[in-house]
């Protein structure tokens, strides 16, 4: 059996629904069909918390504001040009989204309520309640479902992209996929292939991700040649709840602090401010660094959130899963501290893309998590990743709505082949991620230890040989072959980026 669409959109988050969508509308004559490896509802997106940031209140915010925010939170080394274009995009975007149906809290005046996160001089956070990437995902479901051109197939794992020519003039005419539901691979024809497939936190040992995120995009179109860049800038949330032994972690909003909760130690001590006049309201990679330098020293398990000084009911009323999830675990926010850990949130690099989320594969477009887009830099900024899904969607919607009539179909042969799943592979795999998911630890990608990152790689590089021996096809297997690949390319980047940090302050004492 063989497939043909159109557009083939890989991914059922923000980025992959929002243009599907734009397509689908503006040309009823298209096929779009959208792939998931899971359930359509099981996303990335579905699990964010915070919200999206905007710039609503002119009186008090600006764009520039949010532009400078956002510059200071990448360190520096976010594309101004990007920035600005996301920023300025913002308005327009959470008008469509409302105009789909989706809604977000309002105050007394019935005005969006606007909300205060670390990075951000104002308040510019949309949100509902600590709801908010899942209203928004069960809104784009709803919309997508009415719309009789766009399938969406659930339960399919693409392996790989499947291409012709080389090098430059290298083009994308379908992928490879594995059908779970018949165990059968099966080859998709298509004019546009949308990467959405979210990022890579399942390499980690904690990750506040959920299980579908194991670095598929990244790695398949790296496998064919596709430009992939700044891996090693893996955002780590400083406060996912400390479980131990469980994977992943439940994230705690950065909403939570700026409602105003505060980080503390074993003692009951607020320690930011040794580290950020902001303390809490400090960006997340510093709140982490901060958290990792003070359990190195205390050699404690966790520090913890303070929330027992807030007003409980209102508490309650703006997150009303976190509180529900600490209960689960027995822990009562009114009461006790919640014990926090950072976790790995949030990829900030990826496939390479232009301004119209084209990778430097022909007919090959890329948004979302996987995506590197030039907004982020170094650390993302809270609530941006929700607003750049959503604008370079939009943008690559903008460009191929006149284009795509232009693309070629390629022809594809058909072929079908059962898998081969063996129980004692499956284990094998279950060790090897297990040794992957300890490899690849805070220190291994923030920390500044050469010699620890080198034997981390040369551990990676085994594990990989490991992996392509075994040749057997399950999707767990592929998805350990991509982390693990994924995983090389963090750390190799990282290394580079450290040894020239290295060799430049050499040169400075020499001077």
């Amino acid at each position: 059996m063989k497939k043909v669409s159109d557009v083939l959109i890989i991914g059922s988050g923000i980025a992959g629904l929002s243009f599907a969508i734009k397509i689908a509308e503006s040309r009823p004559d298209l096929s779009v069909l959208i792939l998931t490896k899971s359930a359509g509802e099981e996303s990335n997106t579905a699990r964010a918390q915070g919200g999206i940031a905007v710039v609503l209140n002119k009186l008090k915010d600006s764009f520039d504001q949010h532009i400078e925010d956002t510059m200071k939170a990448g360190k520096g080394l976010s594309n101004r040009k990007v920035v600005e274009m996301v920023v300025s995009q913002a308005p327009a975007r959470l008008e469509e989204l409302m105009a789909w149906g989706a809604s977000f809290d309002k105050n007394n005046n019935g005005e969006l309520e606007l909300g205060l996160e670390g990075g951000h001089s104002q308040a510019r956070i949309v949100h509902h309640r600590d709801l908010t990437g899942l209203e928004m995902e069960t809104t784009l479901l709803k919309k997508v479902a009415a719309l009789p051109n766009i399938s969406i197939q659930d339960h399919y794992f693409v392996t790989d992209l499947l291409t012709i020519g080389e090098k430059e003039q290298t083009k994308c005419i379908g992928v490879k996929a594995i059908d779970k539901n018949r165990n059968k691979f099966i080859p998709i024809q298509t004019r546009i292939t949308f990467l959405a497939t979210g990022g890579s936190g399942m390499i980690f040992g904690n990750t506040t991700n959920p299980s579908v995120a194991t670095a598929d995009g990244v790695a398949i179109a790296n496998r064919v040649g596709a430009r992939i860049k700044d891996m090693d800038f893996i955002q780590f949330h400083p406060t996912a709840l400390y479980e131990p032994d469980k994977h992943p972690l439940f994230l705690i909003s950065e909403a939570v602090r700026g409602f105003g909760a505060y980080v503390v130690n074993k003692a009951g001590k607020r320690f930011l401010f040794k580290y950020d006049s902001r303390g809490e309201l400090a960006t997340r990679d510093i709140v982490s660094s901060a958290i990792v330098k003070e359990l190195e020293e205390s050699r404690e398990e966790s520090v913890f959130l303070d929330c027992r000084h807030l007003y409980s009911k209102d508490f309650e009323r703006h997150f009303p899963t976190i509180v529900s999830y600490c209960n689960s675990v027995g822990i009562n926010p009114e009461n006790d501290l919640i014990p926090i850990v950072p976790a790995a949130h949030y990829q900030c690099g990826g496939i390479e893309v232009d301004s119209n989320a084209r990778t430097s594969i022909k007919n090959l477009h890329a948004s979302g998590e996987c995506a590197y887009t030039g907004l982020h830099g170094a650390n993302r900024l809270a609530s941006n990743s929700l607003l750049e899904a959503l604008v370079y969607s939009h943008q690559a919607f903008e460009n191929l709505i006149n284009e795509i009539d232009k693309i070629e179909m390629f022809g594809l042969q058909t072929f079908e082949s059962e898998l081969d799943e063996i129980e004692e592979i499956t284990v094998s795999i279950e060790r090897k991620l297990y040794r992957l998911n300890e490899l690849m630890g805070y220190e291994a990608v923030q920390g500044t230890d050469l010699a620890l990152k080198e034997g981390v790689l040369e551990e990676l590089l085994q594990l990989k040989t490991e992996i392509n021996t075994e040749g057997k096809f399950s999707v767990a297997f592929y998805e350990l072959k991509n982390m693990t690949e994924v995983a090389i390319l963090i750390l190799e980047e990282s290394i580079s980026r450290l040894q020239s940090l290295l060799k430049n302050a050499k040169k400075l004492i020499g001077n």
